[in-house]
């Protein structure tokens, strides 16, 4: 069944008709409306008009609080009346298939899209026939260590390489003699190694030093706009309301898709070291990047951004106090909505939630369910119809996985 699951993707049309995209979509916001943000980094009076940018491509990679950004987008997209090009069937555009626009629900040439945001293998000059010309490219990324202990736990079922790891610690027997236990050509396997290099439509089994992996980065530079760090995620989310000249209505948010911090496997200095080496062009990857974000954050304004923090941080707070019952996340087992509950990895309760407050008033109830909304019932509230992911979920259940 993991194998029909990941073998589903529809057949690729490659006979379509290439019809160019508008180079801007409808359902702009409105000119007349404009927003005024704090930019003195452009204005010596620290003040600027512009319109919110609402053409978004969000690279959505895998266990980075991408699920967090997630939801800010849908927000942001329904409040502007934007269309989303979605997938159809799954949750995601039939991953680890490279991105092709037959994909995307409902599709015909010439069509113009607003967002595209779902898990998707980038393909550029697909994703490009779907987007105006003027899109802005976001993604984000996290510390190959990290990223590898988050995704050995979360995949780790459904990658067969792994099953025959027989300690109790799995990871470290992993991380200790990875090559024993590695295949490139194994089934799933791209999801132990350079997790985010093969996201980007990369081969995830260079050498580090091939010419390739500094041609591929350098690409991804030049494409994308904005590149956030999920370590400084708020300081991301400051980064981005600036180059898309949002609102800090638009940045709130409550942590999604988070694990329990009992089922986080602790790395040691030797096991983190073991971690970087073997998804050593992740690790190169994330120091280019991690090198350019911080040269944003000094052209924006160190003081600056401490103060704009400090106000996200004070907001999202005063949501929570608002929203969330108790203030803060529960087990899987005591989040009571299910459509509050989360997905969960195969034979884990590990990924936790939140209940609703039920004296939330009015004014406020409709913005804290949205905030709270798991993706796969945002995705169903939004008209995606997820028939092969909710087959996938009816079969765990009966297996009791």
């Amino acid at each position: 069944m993991i194998l029909l699951y990941c073998l589903s993707a529809p057949e690729v049309q490659f006979g379509l008709q290439e019809v160019p995209v508008p180079y801007s979509c409808a359902h702009r916001p409105s000119a007349s409306h404009p927003s005024t943000i704090s930019n003195s980094s452009h204005h010596a009076s620290g003040q600027r008009i512009c319109t919110p940018k609402v053409d978004i491509m969000f690279m959505k990679t895998h266990k980075t609080a991408s699920s967090t950004f997630l939801n800010i987008l849908f927000r942001f997209g329904e409040k502007h009346h934007l269309k989303f090009a979605f997938p159809n069937s799954r949750n995601d555009f039939f991953y680890p298939s490279p991105f092709h626009r037959s994909q995307v629900k409902d599709y015909r040439p010439g069509m113009c899209f607003n967002i595209i945001c779902n898990h998707m293998r980038f393909n550029a000059a697909e994703v490009a026939k779907v987007l105006p010309a003027d899109t802005s490219y976001i993604t984000i990324l996290r510390d190959p260590a990290d990223l590898a202990e988050s995704s050995f736990h979360y995949f780790g079922r459904v990658v067969p390489l792994t099953w025959k790891l027989s300690g109790d610690d799995k990871l470290r027997e992993f991380l200790m003699d990875s090559k024993l236990y590695y295949d490139p050509e194994g089934f799933n396997s791209f999801y132990l190694k350079n997790l985010l290099f093969f996201d980007f439509g990369q081969d995830n089994n260079l050498h580090p030093d091939d010419p390739k992996v500094d041609e591929a980065i350098h690409a991804i530079a030049k494409r994308f706009h904005l590149v956030m760090l999920v370590e400084y995620f708020e300081e991301s989310l400051i980064l981005l309301k600036d180059a898309l000249c949002w609102d800090v209505e638009d940045l709130l948010f409550f942590k999604l898709n988070a694990r329990k911090g009992s089922t986080v496997s602790k790395l040691t200095p030797e096991l983190r070291a073991k971690a970087l080496e073997w998804n050593a062009i992740d690790w190169k990857l994330y120091q280019y990047f991690n090198a350019t974000f911080w040269h944003k954050v000094d052209a924006y304004g160190r003081e600056r951004m401490v103060r704009d923090v400090a106000e996200l941080q004070r907001r999202n707070a005063e949501m929570a106090s608002i929203c969330i019952e108790g203030g803060h996340a529960v087990d899987a087992g005591n989040i009571l909505e299910t459509s509050m509950q989360p997905w969960q990895p195969i034979g884990e309760k590990s990924i936790m939630g939140y209940n609703l407050k039920k004296n939330v008033d009015k004014a406020h109830r409709k913005h804290c369910r949205k905030m709270l909304t798991p993706e796969l019932q945002y995705l169903t509230e939004m008209g995606v119809n997820l028939w092969i992911t909710r087959l996938w979920g009816h079969i765990r259940d009966i297996l009791h996985w």
